[in-house]
């Protein structure tokens, strides 16, 4: 196999693992460079004797946690502060559209920002956990040999992860349980005033078709029980593409690399 056929296998797996892990876009770009250089050079070393994409899992956490603390997680809060942040930045008043996008598309926005830096509420071995094990749905085997502790271990940390996710967004969240006071709509408004949406340059909601599907899949995901309804929701989310700038990196760096047989 082409080493460009092999790289490009894996690199919106690195680059959404990344994203889920880091929040902001150019963060996980860079990490993402990072991890695919460890992942190429270090092909020679790939026995076997794990799935690849495991292996490549393994790399990726290993350079996610060496790194040091990047923009978002510098400002992450407690989940305590988080619920307030929440309760604050609501508005019953109509949000006035002056921007030339669609409200569905202000309302992905928000709704998957939103929900993706309750996730910096988890330190490091807990976000990954929960990541690895209900947003990427990997057993505890595999979800072990990632984090290179036992099976054991990991169900621990992924339980615990869980439990702290889901009782934070049945208390507050209303995509998973229509009551709460927190409501996406009541927040657009906020969100954009406060520079945490930017309409004209939206990062998380590509997709009007997407965000248009939306509600209806959300009410499948509210028929599920609290802790798989909250996994469901972040597995909905369309995977996220990489710029145009770091796949003319990828492209860039393959030109210089000599081909794989595999």
């Amino acid at each position: 196999m082409a080493l460009e056929t092999l790289v490009h296998t894996i690199q919106r797996d690195v680059y959404n693992l990344a994203v889920r892990f880091l929040w902001h876009p150019q963060d996980a770009e860079d990490a993402a460079q990072e991890i695919l250089i460890r992942v190429i050079t270090g092909l020679a070393g790939f026995e076997g004797k794990s799935n690849f994409r495991t292996w490549v899992y393994r790399i990726a956490c290993n350079a996610l946690l060496t790194q040091g603390k990047k923009r978002m997680e510098q400002a992450a809060l407690s989940f305590e502060e988080f619920g307030a942040t929440l309760a604050d930045g609501l508005s019953e008043a109509p949000f006035i559209n002056e921007y030339d996008v669609a409200e569905e598309l202000l309302l992905e926005e928000v709704k998957i920002g939103c929900t993706h830096a309750m996730l910096l509420c988890l330190d490091r071995d807990h976000r990954f956990a929960y990541i690895l094990g209900e947003i990427l749905d990997l057993d505890h085997v595999e979800g072990a040999e990632v984090l290179e502790i036992t099976p054991a271990a990991f169900r621990k940390r992924l339980s615990r992860a869980n439990q702290r996710i889901t009782t934070f967004m049945m208390a507050h969240c209303g995509l998973v349980k229509p009551n709460n006071p927190c409501q996406c709509k009541h927040r657009i408004g906020c969100a954009v005033d406060r520079g945490y949406v930017h309409p004209q340059e939206l990062v998380f909601a590509p997709s009007l078709a997407q965000a248009k599907r939306f509600p209806e899949l959300l009410h499948t995901i509210r028929k599920l029980e609290d802790s798989r309804r909250v996994a469901a929701l972040y597995q909905s989310y369309p995977q996220f593409e990489p710029s145009n700038s770091f796949l003319v990196w990828l492209r860039n760096l393959l030109n210089k690399m000599p081909e794989l047989e595999c």
